[in-house]
């Protein structure tokens, strides 16, 4: 049976493959009590952001794993899109949002995981 970091590792790996720019994997778990891991991906495009989400779900059909329901603040969300599988938070993300909201540096007591 595969860890919760090697699902993480997964599911990073198979973003860059889907040609995700700059993906990174945190590790946060000793920092709150509510996930284990951020996969953070810039993407392109909402077609690339959908693509990559369809592959998310096709992953976690196969690996045991679910999606829990999010409350999205805006319907047309296009610049940021949250898949969370509990342990495993993926954040797809314009650059735009990326730069704005900065996740890596809110979250720099996380420890990187190289892919």
């Amino acid at each position: 049976m595969k860890t919760t970091e090697q699902k993480a590792i997964e599911i990073a790996k198979l973003m860059q493959d889907g040609k995700g720019d700059d993906v990174t994997l945190i590790d946060i778990s000793g920092l709150n009590s509510w996930t284990d891991y951020f996969v953070i991906v810039t993407v392109s495009s909402s077609t690339q952001q959908q693509g990559l989400a369809k592959q998310i779900k096709e992953y976690i059909k196969e690996n045991d794993l679910e999606i829990h329901p999010v409350n999205r603040r805006s319907p047309n969300g296009d610049d940021w899109n949250l898949i969370d599988l509990g342990a495993i938070v993926v954040h797809l993300m314009s650059a735009q949002a990326r730069e704005f909201y900065n996740l890596e540096k809110l979250w720099f007591n996380g420890k990187v995981i190289e892919l």
